[in-house]
């Protein structure tokens, strides 16, 4: 790479955002020549990937780096960090669709970061493509593009043919320029970690983003309380380097321990200076793995391994709304990388009967012995709403069944006949909603519950009767534990298992 001068204009780095099927991968795919959107599982992004191209631009050739950032709901927390590591956003939007609530969702993680942004009308090239009523449902949802009462620059393009994307492209380097975006590559290199995971074989492994300066082969990294030399050092595209200046993702293979995704990464040129800048390593509270006495509600815990702590982060997310006042979801076991001997043990070992989840990884032979020993099961996802879909089946099945009563309605006895023994003839009016045959009542007199009964037989008029509604007179047999007075109200209900 050739030397530039400090504070020199720097590349953009462009968040592609949207609501999922919009086209953001296709897009992308369409950018860089290559094919992503075939190979993810279930057709969506499920992490942040990194790319850079270039583009001439008024006679120049100029790098940008793209994130693409998934779409689906789950990946809320991804998105938003998204929008915050990039200097300008991108809002897919389907001129076949419009605006849908994900792309509400990418919206509001764009003005959260405060990030400039520009709308791309994608499928233009779709028969039912409109991309006048695209633009109304943009203005009536407060994203005011230019021509339209507004300043948001926007292109009209298709992710399948090409059209309208150099446009697009000289869109994000003009708002770029009027950004000032600006680096001193003499500086140590800054940046935020996009992705981590664990690879069997090389080891530890983040993609990064510098956001200022240069990191070259032989310095050091350090991200919260993960170090790494730099010798295992790549561009985007697997290729390996020994030089990378701001704007640049590149992935580093060698940490001692997993760097937080979000996290800031400073560079240093000696191992020691960096061993001293290295944060104090945080503590991990373990998860729950039993409740209070006075808790009610019913523990479901969980044994999560995934393959990136992106992806840990989004089923988090999607944990989140799971829950209900009867049971308690708690992740009591989480990492990244296979499905570990270690794992499957601590699943064994506790009383509350563990569900184990992998998600994109596999089963060590170790593992899978001892599951097989113990009848136990691993379930497997490499789509998040599959998992979340699951999830909620399994959450049901588990959630302890309780009795509760469902009124009907209540009535007010006017007559008294007969009784034998407990069984009281009577006639009445239904107050409200319905008596039925067969239901339970409470015995209310003064306002106040004095004994229970049942209805064992229902008259209108002189037929038998399964139920008599509001307003309507009728002849009952009820069945009860006190003596029943004229005056005294009966509520119906039944019990039900929910």
């Amino acid at each position: 790479m050739s030397t530039k001068e400090p504070n020199t204009a720097r590349p953009p780095v462009i968040a592609v955002m949207g609501h999922v099927d919009h086209g953001k991968s296709a897009l992308l795919d369409y950018i860089r020549s290559t094919n992503v959107v075939d190979s993810e599982a279930g057709g969506i992004t499920q992490r942040v990937s990194a790319y850079e191209v270039e583009h001439e631009h008024e006679g120049k050739v100029k790098r940008i780096t793209f994130l693409d950032t998934p779409g689906h709901e789950a990946f809320t927390k991804i998105r938003e960090r998204g929008a915050s590591v990039a200097d300008i956003a991108i809002l897919v939007v389907s001129a076949e669709e419009g605006v849908k609530p994900q792309t509400l969702d990418a919206l509001r993680a764009i003005k959260s970061a405060k990030t400039p942004y520009v709308v791309a009308i994608n499928k233009i090239d779709k028969p039912n493509a409109d991309s006048n009523r695209t633009k109304s449902g943009l203005i009536e949802n407060e994203i005011y593009i230019e021509g339209m009462g507004g300043d948001i620059p926007f292109n009209e393009v298709s992710a399948k043919t090409g059209q309208g994307i150099p446009e697009l492209l000289d869109t994000l380097l003009l708002v770029a320029e009027m950004e000032e975006l600006t680096g001193d590559t003499s500086l140590p290199a800054e940046g935020v970690i996009i992705e981590a995971h664990r690879d069997s074989k090389k080891g530890i492994a983040a993609t990064l983003i510098i956001k200022n300066g240069s990191l070259k082969s032989g310095e050091f990294i350090v991200a919260d309380s993960a170090l790494a030399p730099i010798r295992i050092f790549e561009d985007f595209e697997g290729n390996s380097i020994q030089e990378a200046q701001f704007s640049s993702p590149i992935q580093i293979i060698g940490f001692d321990s997993l760097p937080s995704v979000g996290s800031t990464f400073r560079s240093y040129k000696r191992k020691k200076d960096a061993e001293l800048a290295k944060s104090v390593t945080k503590t991990v509270t373990p998860g729950v793995t039993e409740l209070e006495e006075a808790d009610e509600r019913h523990l479901i815990p969980l044994i999560i391994k995934a393959d990136t702590t992106g992806t840990l982060e989004a089923i988090s997310h999607e944990l989140e709304k799971l829950g209900n006042e009867r049971l308690l979801i708690c992740t009591i076991q989480e990492g990244v990388g296979n499905m570990s001997e270690g794992d499957v043990k601590a699943a064994i070992a506790s009383k509350h009967n563990p569900i184990l989840i992998a998600f994109n990884v596999g089963i060590d032979t170790a593992a899978r012995d001892i599951l097989i020993q113990h009848e136990k099961e691993v379930h497997s996802f490499e789509i998040i709403y599959k998992l979340s879909e699951w999830l909620a089946d399994e959450i049901k099945k588990r959630t302890p069944k309780m009795e509760m009563e469902e009124d009907f309605g209540s009535a007010k006895i006017l007559m008294y006949f007969s009784s034998m023994k407990n069984k009281y003839v009577i006639g009445g009016k239904v107050k409200n909603g319905q008596i039925k045959k067969g239901c339970r009542v409470r015995i209310k007199r003064a306002n106040e519950v004095i004994g229970a009964g049942k209805v064992i037989g229902l008259q209108s008029g002189k037929q038998n009767a399964e139920s008599i509604s509001e307003g309507d007179e009728f002849g009952a047999q009820i069945e009860a534990d006190i003596k029943l007075e004229v005056q005294d109200v009966i509520e119906c209900y039944e019990i039900v298992i929910k």
